[in-house]
């Protein structure tokens, strides 16, 4: 190995672990600081930038800690910036570093990261449908900006003043709108079903897969079921989160 590629691994070493590696040999202690110092505030602003909630919760030392591991131990495998994000997610979730505090960490953590890979996607929604007149015949799509999720823990509710530490799982869709905005709600386990089976069968209409849901339920009135699916599927349909198939 050359003595060039010898400085770059020493450099490279240093601006990971710098309390635990050399100075490479022949470059300035104050000119390695500049560096040191950059990587570092760039890095943990950006991290900081896209997990506001989980920030919060950190005492200083422990998330300076945190940042200082992700930067000495994480391999990215991404060159951009914006995507340094769902690199700490990855992390986040091999090392499980804050679960025995805040055993939510990792949920936590990916609802948040959500709502900036959504904000950032590249995927269209499909221009506004009226509602066909035969509802129940008529079959749907989830918006491809749109995510149905499942936590163990009401994250979404989670704050310095609300830190469960008993799950209560829940219900979420998170999903972009026709004004490019970034929305969650909370659902029940009917509409997280029912966005789930219209996934999986795009192609069957809304009455067949409300008589599943029904036999699932063992519900013995389907009408009342069909009727309440109806105006949830136009208000899903009026804020985006689905649309009529073509």
């Amino acid at each position: 190995m050359n003595s060039f590629q010898q400085t770059q691994l020493d450099f490279t070493r240093y601006l990971r672990a710098p309390a635990e590696q050399p100075l490479p040999v022949g470059v300035e202690q104050r000119r390695m600081e500049i560096y040191r110092d950059l990587i570092y505030n760039n890095i943990e602003n950006l991290i900081v930038g896209v997990f506001p909630v989980l920030r919060s919760l950190v005492a200083d030392s422990q998330w300076h800690c945190l940042i200082r591991e992700f930067i000495k131990q994480h391999r990215c495998q991404t060159p951009y910036f914006l995507e340094i994000s769902e690199e700490f997610l990855q992390f986040l979730v091999k090392s499980r570093y804050l679960d025995k505090d805040f055993p939510f960490t990792c949920e936590l953590a990916h609802y948040e990261w959500i709502e900036l890979a959504l904000d950032t996607s590249e995927a269209e929604l499909p221009s506004y449908q009226k509602l066909p007149n035969d509802i129940l015949a008529a079959t749907f799509s989830l918006s491809p900006l749109a995510v149905t999720l499942h936590y163990q823990y009401p994250v979404h509710r989670i704050s310095r003043q609300f830190k469960p530490l008993v799950a209560d799982p829940v219900n979420l869709v998170v999903y972009r709108n026709r004004d490019d905005k970034v929305c969650f709600m909370e659902v029940n386990s009917l509409t997280q079903r029912l966005l789930y089976l219209m996934q999986i069968n795009p192609a069957s209409a809304l009455g067949e897969l409300l008589n599943r849901i029904a036999a699932e339920l063992c519900h013995d009135q389907p009408s009342v079921l069909e009727g309440e699916a109806k105006a949830l599927v136009a208000g899903l349909c009026e804020l985006g989160v689905i649309y009529p198939a073509a």
